[in-house]
């Protein structure tokens, strides 16, 4: 071999094994560091961290993924980051103590939960305009929409209910009493289905959107781990419809649930007091924000076995993911 033909070689050897300048990342909200940290999905390093609002919670990307949505809880505001440049550029109004949002397919309408004032706060992405806020429940955190754009629905803690509000006329239509603590939904893909985790109650409901009414409560045990542990909070379901993600808080624990026949069929170990999850852009993994061990699990879907944790900032708790 030539030096020529050598170094060619190892040039391209080079640029097969470094990572794309695009790649593939996740945004992980740091609750207790004002922080976010971006971890390269390519080589499961964290490639940045960002300094943001005061106790950063949920974040969601706008539908046209050019924005980071973060409820900078403690700020009493919800940041607007350019994902291109990672700056904040906006800030809107959210009323007070915002801790988990959704956004409306128009990709205009954040629908915010508001903990400390017991109200949604509807706001206009593009205008910063307030359209409503409507009256809910006792410490609403979790907010979903619908699919299809119809619902949005929020839970309320303390009054241990799910709020289903009329996205035309921003009215609170009906209620669903669940177990107590209610702390996340999730609209199944269709939007037939959602999901409702009770954090105390230690249960998640299966509810019937067209009916509101709960069809499956769901129940989890452990072996050598006491129930009052087993704490669901995060709930991801699946694209191919096979399997429902559930993080059981304290329990440090993924359930895994076949979502036909609603039996789990496995837990998985991940870190201490598992918040939240997101697949990445591939729906190969999924990864899960452990608060109070400081870093992210990587579960093989395919497999169904935790891969590697990865060190991120001080009580990671929200999570989204992004395509190159």
């Amino acid at each position: 071999m030539t030096i020529k033909t050598r170094l060619l070689t190892l040039m391209i050897a080079a640029a097969l094994a470094a990572p794309a300048a695009n790649a593939s990342k996740a945004y992980i909200s740091n609750e207790k560091d004002d922080t976010l940290s971006v971890l390269d999905l390519n080589t499961w390093e964290v490639i940045d961290t960002i300094d943001v609002g005061e106790r950063p919670r949920g974040i969601a990307l706008s539908k046209d993924h050019t924005k980071l949505y973060i409820c900078a809880s403690d700020s009493d505001t919800v940041q607007v980051m350019d994902l291109a440049t990672h700056k904040i550029i906006e800030n809107l109004p959210s009323g007070a103590d915002p801790e988990q949002f959704a956004l409306h397919p128009d990709n205009r309408k954040l629908y915010i939960s508001n903990e400390d004032d017991a109200i949604v706060t509807v706001v206009d992405t593009e205008s910063h305009e307030v359209l409503a806020q409507i009256e809910v429940g006792v410490e609403p955190e979790g907010m979903a929409v619908s699919p299809d754009g119809k619902w949005a629905v929020n839970t309320s803690e303390t009054t241990n209910m799910l709020h289903w509000i009329d996205t035309e006329t921003h009215e609170l239509v009906d209620n669903t009493l669940v177990d107590q603590r209610p702390r996340h939904v999730e609209f199944r893909e269709d939007g037939k289905l959602l999901w409702a985790s009770s954090e105390i109650g230690g249960t998640v409901s299966v509810i019937d959107v067209e009916s509101r009414e709960i069809i499956k409560k769901l129940n989890f045990e452990i072996k050598g781990i006491h129930p009052d542990k087993i704490q669901p909070v995060g709930v991801k379901l699946g694209a191919d419809g096979k399997y429902a993600f559930v993080a059981l808080g304290p329990a440090n624990h993924v359930a895994v649930v076949d979502a036909n026949s609603y039996e789990v069929v496995d837990y998985l170990l991940v870190g201490r007091r598992v918040w939240h999850m997101e697949f990445t852009p591939d729906k190969q993994y999924l990864l899960t924000t452990n608060g109070i061990s400081g870093d992210v699990s990587v579960i093989n879907v395919a497999d169904l076995k935790v891969e590697r944790s990865i060190k991120v900032g001080r009580y990671p708790w929200g999570v989204v993911t992004l395509a190159d």
